[in-house]
């Protein structure tokens, strides 16, 4: 499987990218939310992601959606398919999809529609889901709205990205028992001395991440993603200073292959 961290800055000039919004490509038509999918690439390009898995409703997950689905339209029976929870696809119908904000592409997709713009489909944590030869496995973690995890196997090598979250259990416990464990992308949000803002807003700092990679292998690279760009040199400092040989800050645009 070949997987890619979308680049969210439009132009950062000479220095190392930041990451305002989340959206990673997997093999080249499946995405992992949609913070930034809508602006990276070519329409063309777009279009050939068909399948997006959404982990939770905080804007920078699915900010775009609405712009990508638009740029992915072919006017074709064959359409965009989103995933998420109940919780995620509530938010997305009322809040996004909804004449105000943006039209309501699930009512111009109705079931038969020649041309649909796109297809809800409802996930259930632990109840694993196949697309395109990938079994996928959601799995709640800990973080302030309901949100999933994904876990994804190819049947000869596995990876996690892990979503937005406080310190958690059952994802490291579904990943003890997954065979050939290849790469976790797992977040980390604020400075050490921003603590008690990640424990308030369930994220992660360096130490906190740091305990929770106690939970899963020390063989298994870990990527860090989710640096909130206001303080990402502080926290790439600090992830430094932890000295673990398998966490490595995860590269933009490079893809990684499991």
């Amino acid at each position: 499987m070949k997987v890619t961290l979308l680049r969210s800055a439009v132009d950062d000039g000479d220095s190392i990218p930041c990451q305002y919004a989340t959206s990673f490509v997997i093999n080249g038509s499946i995405a992992v939310d949609a913070g930034c999918l809508g602006f990276v690439g070519h329409p063309d390009d777009q279009a050939k992601i068909k399948h997006v898995l959404i982990t939770h409703s905080h804007i920078d997950h699915i900010a775009t959606l609405p712009i990508f689905v638009e740029n992915a339209f072919e006017g074709k029976r064959e359409c965009v398919q989103i995933y998420g929870s109940d919780a995620v696809l509530t938010a997305l119908t009322q809040d996004i999809f909804n004449n105000r904000v943006w039209p309501d592409f699930v009512a111009l997709s109705p079931p038969g529609s020649p041309a649909p713009f796109m297809k809800l489909h409802q996930i259930v944590p632990g109840q694993p889901f196949q697309i395109e030869g990938i079994t996928i496995t959601p799995v709640e973690v800990n973080h302030v709205v309901p949100t999933t995890g994904f876990i994804l196997n190819d049947g000869k090598s596995s990876f996690i990205i892990v979503s937005d979250t406080g310190p958690t259990e059952e994802i490291w416990r579904v990943a003890q028992k997954t065979p050939n464990l290849k790469g976790v992308f797992l977040e980390v949000t604020f400075p050490n001395a921003m603590e008690r803002l990640a424990v308030i807003s369930k994220h992660l700092t360096p130490n906190m991440m740091a305990e929770e990679l106690k939970k899963v292998s020390p063989t298994v690279p870990v990527y860090a993603v989710h640096l909130k760009a206001r303080f990402r040199d502080a926290v790439a400092s600090e992830l430094a200073a932890l000295k673990l040989p398998n966490l490595h800050l995860a590269n933009f645009q490079s893809p990684y292959e499991f």
